[in-house]
């Protein structure tokens, strides 16, 4: 029995967990923040030196954490995008995360390629803020130096894999980063230089894709290293999702994702077409406005916390007498309705209550996530369970409107470094395939996440009348929207 690590280099901090190979036990954990500046008025910065994801991991690694070892995975931020030199030196900080600047970028780059519809045909998704391509457009129009200065184009995972190898003439990735850039097309299986060329002026080196069970390389030490991936591919590895799973995330913002055996091509840009971490497909789906919408609505109420608006919601019933919540706060991308606002619908002098409200907004949270879910379904997904995901997952509102509301099994798995245990199967699977012990095509069966099950028994039928009843008002305010 090997022993393999998995660390997750997330926008704040460096998880690593150290586990069996065989079975995914976790022997050891290791955690590091991030040593960063906070920008002027607080919140995340959207320039990053990569240097400080390397001293977080040198830290949570300390203490003898990785001894015996035999191969490592590494997980990391979406959308991260590193710059090289033709020395392989930074040439600007990293840019991370869903960043503002770029949004006119965004809008740029959809024009220039002809539209939504083209982007969709060429990539799999439609440039969004946070996507590698679109910070592309962005230095070439605000740091111009800086863009004809870069020749090597990175994300967080791949430049930490590269770091740990020694830097070596090689650079890789994965399937599941590359689909995520705006460059590269889970379709295909190619890069498409062309878009790297149209939002930065000119070509670069781009890393080699690797195939998931492949290595990317062993350190001097002898130290097997896995191709590495993005944080949601690893997380879905590290929970086992498969074929008939979807993953339901709630964030501020939500997304609904799942395997699927073929990518996606969506011409309305809400479908985002990422190759998993397994050879498979991962359709993506994202709300703007999940667990926003219950915080909106504990400070309308004035009540002090999730948990205080969860209670007050269980003493209204389903179907809030009648009042229904479009949860469009910020405007929204699942449907596509940017500059919209949210909708109060069915106030009656009897439905003006507290705790009415209270659970009007956790339907229509939920029930903008089904419509995420359908936009799946619509196309194909199958779908019979649904992973529910994030802090808000635990609220005893949620979990007694979700499976009803999402027609299906939810589970609500036990939290844990879901990306880092994903990183570390990758791992295990790398080193079995080097070993002659597994098959790259199949990954080490770990056990599955420790969870909570829940099934829709008999509030099925109402929960889809509370369902109808949110599209019924969602058709007549916005006609057409989905």
């Amino acid at each position: 029995m090997g022993i393999v690590a998995g660390l997750d280099s997330s926008p704040d901090f460096t998880r690593i967990v150290v586990c069996e190979s065989d079975t995914g036990a976790v022997l050891r954990q290791g955690y590091a923040p991030h040593p960063q500046e906070s920008p002027e008025g607080g919140g995340r910065p959207a320039d990053v030196d990569p240097q400080a994801w390397l001293l977080s991991l040198g830290e949570a690694a300390g203490g003898g954490l990785l001894e015996g070892v035999q191969a490592i995975g590494v997980s990391a931020q979406a959308n991260a995008v590193v710059p090289l030199d033709t020395h392989g030196n930074t040439v600007r900080p990293a840019l991370v995360g869903g960043d503002k600047r770029s949004q006119v970028a965004a809008a740029d780059l959809i024009d220039a390629l002809g539209g939504r519809e083209a982007w969709a045909q060429a990539v799999g998704s439609v440039p969004q803020t946070a996507q590698p391509v679109t910070k592309l457009r962005w230095l070439a129009r605000s740091e111009p130096e800086a863009a004809a200065r870069t020749a090597v184009l990175l994300q967080a995972h791949d430049w930490l894999v590269w770091q740990l190898l020694g830097r070596p003439v090689r650079r890789t990735t994965d399937r599941g980063g590359a689909s995520g850039t705006g460059y590269w097309s889970a379709a295909t299986g190619a890069y498409r230089p062309d878009l790297v060329e149209l939002a930065l002026g000119h070509q670069v080196v781009l890393p080699e894709v690797i195939g998931p069970a492949e290595a990317a390389g062993t350190t001097p030490e002898g130290l097997l290293i896995s191709a590495g991936t993005g944080e949601t591919q690893a997380a879905a590895f590290g929970l086992g999702i498969g074929l008939g799973d979807a993953v339901v995330s709630l964030g501020a913002s939500g997304s609904v994702m799942a395997v699927h055996t073929e990518p996606l091509v969506d011409q309305s840009g809400m479908i985002t077409a990422l190759a998993d971490a397994t050879g498979m497909h991962l359709p993506v789906v994202t709300t703007l406005n999940a667990v926003r919408t219950l915080r909106g609505t504990a400070e309308l109420l004035g009540v002090p916390d999730l948990e205080s608006l969860s209670e007050l919601a269980m003493k209204s019933t389903p179907g809030s007498h009648g009042l229904v919540l479009l949860p469009y706060l910020e405007g929204e991308r699942t449907p596509n309705l940017p500059h919209t606002a949210g909708t109060l619908a069915g106030l009656r002098r009897e439905s003006m209550r507290p705790e009415h409200l209270a659970r009007a907004a956790f339907e229509g949270m939920l029930c903008g996530l089904a419509d995420a879910l359908d936009v799946l379904r619509l196309r194909g997904v199958d779908v019979r369970r649904v992973f529910l995901l994030g802090a808000a997952a635990e609220l005893p509102a949620v979990q007694a409107a979700a499976p009803a509301l999402f027609g299906t099994q939810v589970v609500v798995p036990q939290p844990a470094d879901y990306a880092a245990i994903g990183a570390a199967r990758q791992a295990a699977w790398a080193l079995g395939v080097s070993q002659g012990a597994l098959d790259p095509r199949t990954p080490p069966a770990w056990q599955g996440a420790v969870a909570q099950v829940l099934e829709p028994g008999e509030e099925l039928a109402v929960g889809q009348a509370v369902r109808q009843q949110f599209v019924s008002v969602r058709e007549q305010t916005h006609p057409g929207a989905l």
